[in-house]
């Protein structure tokens, strides 16, 4: 296996290259997808039927916005984790759908890159739902990981033979340091998500905003410490903002 990084709209590409085969570690962005297909076509010389799996860790514009046009260009698979319901559900979901793409925007924007077309459906239709510790359908090396608390379905990714792990947003680096991801849904599920993943004493934790990195043991503590103990979300942001507002 050749895991090959690649720079995205906003974040990390990874894509996992085998001899008849390959596997996207997460459903990147809508914007993602002309560059995916450049690379597996031009870098690599390979049809892009070859893409067998998209893993989808959890349903943020940068994370599944690419996943069904993937799976109708190249007749793969889509996997995402097994939990009851969309979440982008009601009206609140499709309200935070919206409010979602527009913060990927403006991260973009911030990051000096040119405006794209990133909508994509709120609505998952996953092929395979995995459970906790279910090998990758076609890729038995990687083991999927509930690691839940940025949101209620988020998947982490086990690579056993290299020791490696795939965590997407469970942890971003900003400054030179390991912060939580924003939002964090569910504070409690985010502490037992970050000690199963240093639990594994992994070689290398591959982040989706941040690279390949080795945290140290300190530096997991401070992630530790700093890990919201209520839920930290748009609509407590956004009534944290209202009550300053009020108060002048």
């Amino acid at each position: 296996m050749k895991l090959h990084q690649i720079e995205g709209y906003i974040q990390s590409i990874y894509l996992a290259e085998y001899q008849n085969r390959l596997l996207l570690l997460d459903g990147c962005s809508r914007a993602d997808i002309p560059v995916i297909k450049q690379f597996i076509q031009e870098t690599l010389q390979r049809p892009l039927s070859d893409l067998k799996l998209v893993v989808v860790t959890h349903m943020h514009p940068d994370h599944a916005g690419a996943a069904h046009q993937l799976r109708r260009m190249s007749g793969c698979n889509i996997a995402a984790a097994n939990v009851t319901g969309q979440w982008y559900s009601g009206l609140d979901g499709k309200l935070m759908h919206i409010s979602d793409i527009l913060l990927a925007k403006w991260v973009a924007k911030r990051m000096k890159k040119p405006k794209s077309h990133i909508w994509y459906p709120c609505q998952l239709e996953p092929d395979y739902i995995l459970d906790d510790s279910e090998p990758l359908p076609g890729f038995p090396d990687w083991i999927c990981l509930s690691t839940q608390g940025h949101t209620d379905r988020d998947l982490s990714l086990y690579h056993q033979p290299s020791n490696r792990i795939y965590v997407a947003d469970l942890m971003v680096k900003v400054k030179g340091r390991y912060i939580p991801p924003y939002p964090v849904f569910y504070p409690n599920r985010y502490r037992t998500s970050l000690q199963k993943v240093m639990a594994l004493k992994p070689d290398s934790i591959i982040l989706a905003h941040g690279g390949e990195v080795q945290p140290s043991e300190q530096e997991f503590q401070y992630l530790l410490k700093n890990a919201p103990e209520i839920p930290v979300t748009h609509w407590r942001s956004v009534k944290a903002k209202l009550k300053k507002v009020l108060r002048r």
